[in-house]
């Protein structure tokens, strides 16, 4: 059974993924909707992927050192939301450059954060031991990737049935119910104490060591 912690990251992260399935196939349809040549739209795709990268690193240098991985996750998540309803305002490329390079720094400011904390629960989860480790994050891609089927299918469905404006509507609805549900990891404590009891691998291979480099020591002073 996940701890409370694990929950809150894979149920969030699975309606952030079908919000975003909704429109991932779709972009360059709604791109050339907007006036954008193949040209144009692959460097808008292309702003989106250099903002990411960029800011990755960036999240990577100050998460935990200025402000805590949980609340740049949120900030992620809330930003992504913000730039989803902002899809409604565009009618340009330049105006579709500025959402995307937007919604490339939310991804930046959520994905690596929510990678280390999953990384840091499920240790919790395991006392420290990779048993289940494998099962954890299977249940974490396997999800994702279900999860974003769907989106594909619900986001093709509105297009078709309605418009790209009901389709960012029901997306940034989608996205803002996901920055609440992972809010909740903000008054989460970590389960410190279930590690407490358990000894880290890594020194369960060096003990050995010191013990019999104290040995020699002993064995030779007797000498």
């Amino acid at each position: 059974m996940l701890n409370r912690q694990l929950k809150i990251l894979l149920y969030s992260s699975n309606i952030w993924y079908l919000g975003e399935g909704m429109f991932a196939p779709l972009f360059a349809v709604f791109a050339k909707k907007v006036g954008g040549d193949i040209l144009e739209i692959s460097g808008v795709w292309a702003a989106y992927l250099i903002a990411s990268g960029t800011f990755t690193v960036f999240v990577g240098k100050i998460a935990d050192k200025v402000i805590s991985k949980e609340k740049l996750m949120t900030i992620g998540y809330a930003l992504n939301a913000i730039f989803t309803f902002a899809y409604l305002l565009v009618s340009s490329q330049s105006e579709l450059l500025v959402v995307q390079i937007g919604v490339g720094v939310a991804s930046a400011l959520s994905t690596p954060t929510w990678n280390a904390l999953y990384a840091k629960y499920e240790r919790y989860e395991n006392h420290g031991r990779k048993k289940k480790s494998g099962c954890v994050w299977a249940l974490a891609d396997g999800q994702s990737e279900i999860v974003t089927g769907i989106g594909v299918l619900l986001g093709g469905l509105i297009v078709s049935s309605f418009s790209f404006n009901s389709l960012f509507i029901v997306m940034g609805i989608v996205q803002t119910i996901a920055t609440v549900y992972v809010a909740q990891i903000l008054y989460e404590r970590s389960p410190k104490t279930r590690l407490s009891n358990y000894p880290d691998p890594s020194e369960m291979e060096v003990r050995p060591l010191l013990t019999s480099t104290r040995k020699s020591a002993d064995d030779a002073n007797k000498l």
